[in-house]
């Protein structure tokens, strides 16, 4: 039997890794290690981690010292000893047969990986189903390029644009270590790895069942004003260039980039009149009049109109074309004023 490793980042989950883990220990497919690092948490979990490892052979924990999601990942990728790696986030939870449908779709077509639809929940208990990447099915070089590929370098902003959701794939080991695919900082990070994996993958299958439950989390770091957004966004975009340098990507789609800062703007927005941000809507505004005169975004800006967007982006988006700044904190006051 071939043996599966889950990597579980943790930090700050004493609240949730027990149902996180217990749902991994449980699987319906039994051969697994289930990888815990301890990102130098300051609450309990760090010994929590260390109970469930006393209680269950097949649990390895590794304690470091506080670096982020992705150089916990980076650890449990260098500790992993399975054929296979799945990645789990400490507050969500597997179907109990997750990593066993995983597993046999990937087995039975010769796959390089296999993914499923997730189940969003919100804190109510209330959730939602969304859609797999691709819809049911086994796909080769082609189809990878043009339905994972080409949407996660260049479509970022037409509904629906594929998320960078890690956890919803099983991986080949081997292709992440010979091409030595690794994480870097702590968002968009996820986007990335997907690209430079799949620009590897030569055959993927895909199965519709809601296979792995993803808990929004108000206090998840994407859910939180990011003071330093842009600057970890004109990181990723150097990665991301060269990512399409190594892999010859420009030709699947040459407005790859501009599309890409579009949605980095937009994310910019949102981010800077986030209500955890505690400047002044004057200063909140003169921030946002100063990312659409940067050289990239002034580029992105007169070389596409966005198109196909939901409907409240559609309106920053026109407003930012239009550089009408006061209407648009004033659209942001008003929708943050309960908040």
């Amino acid at each position: 039997m071939a043996l599966i490793s889950v990597i579980v980042p943790v930090y700050k989950a004493e609240a949730f890794l027990r149902k996180c883990t217990d749902s991994i220990l449980t699987q319906t497919y039994p051969n697994l290690e289930l990888l815990l690092i301890d990102d130098g948490s300051p609450d309990q979990s760090g010994a929590l981690c260390d109970t469930i490892a006393q209680e269950d052979d097949r649990v390895r924990v590794f304690h470091k010292e506080n670096g982020g999601v992705s150089s916990a990942r980076n650890l449990g990728l260098e500790k992993a000893q399975g054929d296979y790696i799945a990645f789990v986030d400490s507050d969500d939870w597997l179907e109990p047969n997750a990593l066993e449908e995983l597993l046999r779709v990937l087995e039975a077509h010769s796959a390089d990986a296999s993914g499923c639809a997730h189940r969003n929940v919100a804190e109510d208990g209330t959730s939602t189903v969304e859609a797999p990447a691709l819809p049911a099915g086994v796909y080769g070089p082609e189809k990878i390029t043009s339905g994972i590929v080409n949407r996660l370098l260049g479509e970022r902003l037409s509904q629906p644009v594929l998320n960078g959701f890690i956890w919803r794939f099983l991986y080949t080991r081997a292709i992440i270590a010979e091409n030595h695919i690794t994480f870097e900082g702590a968002y968009l990070e996820d986007e990335l790895f997907l690209l430079e994996y799949f620009c590897n993958a030569r055959r993927l299958a895909i199965v519709d069942a809601p296979l792995y439950n993803y808990y929004w989390n108000a206090s998840s770091a994407t859910h939180k004003y990011m003071k330093d957004y842009m600057e970890v966004f004109h990181r990723f975009m150097e990665r991301k260039e060269d990512l399409v340098r190594r892999y010859d990507l420009h030709r699947h789609s040459p407005r790859w980039r501009e599309n890409t800062n579009w949605a980095g703007l937009l994310i910019a927005v949102s981010n800077e009149y986030a209500p955890g941000n505690p400047a002044s809507f004057k200063e909140k505004q003169k921030r946002v009049e100063a990312y659409t005169e940067l050289p990239e975004m002034r580029q992105a800006i007169a070389a596409v109109v966005p198109q196909g967007m939901g409907r409240n982006k559609q309106i920053v988006a026109g407003l930012i074309r239009r550089r009408q700044f006061g209407l648009l904190t004033m659209l942001y006051r008003f929708k943050n004023r309960n908040k």
